[in-house]
């Protein structure tokens, strides 16, 4: 779509910091598109192996294009930021990092997976091992600059946003973030062709691609929290065939979750033969972690869904 400006994926920073000098200021209402960089900054490409990955710079990792400066916007306002459109590369890495992940204690062992798919067509992307991936772009990294002098890591989600890696931060929703400093400074990036709730295994479908995006004012709107809201059903294409689910019960909600998601390793790995290390990174990109009861003391119930469809 035509959008009122355009800002290229060269006008990129790492971590958020007030400092940095806007590359363009708008007033609102107005759209823009924004060119993206894949979550290694580049480090990564459709031809990489397994060794560029043990190559991997974590200086260089989850680059954000920007900031935008919004005209009007003061502190205690909101930045409202609609999806238009996403204009995606037709391929993307996931890969499973030592030390980092849900179950990194488990799976110490670095794999990448480099995947291929039509980006016109968005159909299933074919995981090599086995199975089939609903497609869903999204933005993983979108914020605005804290109030707090200095760098700050791009890594952690903060209340203005950032590495929120909400995957119904999508086509159509409207994400709401607190300002805390003059004109906001926006910035995103972290672009993903597919993730599951959870995101477990600490990558997505990482895949750059151009985003259109509008931009809104809302005045004294003293959020405390980024909020979003959705134009329809936040996962229709993943529930045509029903899901596999397995939990986790305990006192502790992050080791409930490790239960739930260990169990489902195991279940895909006996029924497919897939080996554990690719069914957690399959997990990663479709699976989704619920937390399906908080109440009931003092054990709570952590769910991991995963969709049938993939290996329909």
């Amino acid at each position: 779509m035509a959008c009122n400006h355009t800002i290229h994926h060269h006008d990129h920073h790492f971590g958020w910091d007030n400092s940095i000098d806007p590359v363009l200021s708008v007033a609102p209402g107005k759209t823009i598109e924004i060119e993206t960089i894949d979550a290694s900054g580049g480090q990564l490409g459709p031809q990489s192996t397994l060794s560029d990955l043990g190559n991997l710079s974590f200086d260089k990792v989850n680059p954000v294009t920007g900031p935008i400066f919004i005209e009007g916007a003061e502190p205690g306002d909101a930045i409202a930021v609609t999806f238009l459109d996403f204009k995606p590369s037709g391929w993307g890495w996931t890969a499973n990092i030592p030390g980092f992940g849900l179950l990194a204690d488990q799976f110490e062992d670095a794999a990448l997976h480099i995947w291929n798919y039509d980006k016109v067509s968005m159909e299933p992307a074919l995981f090599g091992p086995g199975g089939k991936v609903p497609l869903k772009p999204f933005v993983g990294t979108i914020g605005l600059a804290l109030a707090e002098q200095g760098l700050h890591s791009v890594v952690p989600p903060r209340r203005v946003g950032g590495n929120l890696d909400i995957r119904d931060n999508a086509l159509g929703t409207t994400l709401y973030l607190p300002v805390e400093v003059a004109g906001g400074l926006l910035s995103l990036g972290d672009t993903h062709a597919a993730q599951g709730d959870g995101e477990i295994c600490g990558t997505a479908i990482e895949s750059p691609m151009d985003v259109a995006i509008k931009i809104d004012l809302i005045k004294e709107a003293n959020f405390a929290f980024p909020r979003f809201e959705t134009e329809g059903p936040v996962s229709r294409h993943f529930d045509a065939s029903g899901y596999w689910v397995t939990t986790g019960i305990g006192e502790d909600l992050f080791q409930a979750a490790r239960d739930a998601v260990s169990g489902m390793i195991e279940q895909i790995s006996k029924g497919t033969g897939m080996t554990a290390i690719d069914a957690y990174m399959l997990c990663s990109v479709c699976g989704d972690l619920r937390i399906s009861e908080i109440v009931d003391m003092p054990n709570w119930t952590v769910s991991f869904y995963f969709p049938k469809i993939v290996f329909g």
